[in-house]
């Protein structure tokens, strides 16, 4: 796929992407209503996109079941995926934007640079396989590197690790985050978890530069960690 003309719809890419995200992420099934939170619509729009999609191949969805994306719906959101992390990964690295900056820009980017201009983007950066905030970048096939995480929310008193991933939806999560020194490739270990769904306190850092500090569920829900490799 070469040329933008050949591509689906900037809404059809949009609502892929946003499938696929959710799925990758884990947190349950995909339905109308966190499809149409992520994408700020109703949900009946979503329901007649979801009909779109459907007539055109790339989901499958019974009514008030959930939705998937059919092999072909995939392939489409992986490539507008790579874009995007591409992009992100590119907007940091050579344009000097912050991580909280690049996702409204690829958003917009994504769907009018050239799959030649991508490709040149990754073999300027050495073909990166994740971006800023630790998501995997699709290779030119449409593969997938698989990790070995856990969102820290669920991780248990103890429970330590690198955190290798962040949710990247909502900027001032990660203004916040790089506000409390909390970023990508840093130790982290669930030191105490409050009751009744309450903060964590956890301790960030390697031996002789660690600090504890209370996170909140949010934000614990928004970090995903990998076992730690000494």
């Amino acid at each position: 796929m070469g040329s933008t003309s050949e591509r689906p719809s900037t809404s059809v890419e949009d609502y892929v992407k946003v499938i696929y995200d959710l799925q990758e992420r884990g947190s349950g099934p995909v339905t109308i209503s966190a499809m149409a939170e992520r994408l700020s619509v109703s949900n009946s729009s979503v329901s007649g996109m979801l009909r779109k999609l459907g007539e055109l191949g790339l989901v499958e969805h019974r009514r008030y079941g959930d939705v998937r994306l059919t092999d072909t719906g995939a392939k489409a959101a992986l490539a507008v995926l790579r874009r995007h992390r591409l992009l992100e990964t590119y907007l940091v690295a050579a344009l000097g934007y912050s991580w909280d900056e690049v996702h409204d820009e690829a958003e917009i980017l994504e769907h009018v640079v050239s799959d030649r201009f991508v490709d040149r983007i990754a073999d300027h950066l050495g073909d990166p396989v994740v971006d800023p905030h630790g998501d995997p970048i699709p290779t030119r096939d449409g593969q997938v590197v698989e990790r070995d995480t856990r969102l820290l929310s669920e991780a248990e008193t103890g429970a330590n690790g690198v955190i290798v991933r962040v949710n990247d939806s909502d900027p001032d999560l990660l203004r916040y985050l790089a506000e409390q020194r909390i970023g990508i490739g840093m130790r982290i270990k669930v030191v105490e978890r409050q009751p009744f769904g309450g903060s964590l306190v956890v301790r960030v850092g390697s031996s002789g530069d660690q600090r504890d500090q209370a996170l909140g569920l949010v934000a614990a829900d928004a970090l995903w960690i990998a076992p730690a490799i000494d």
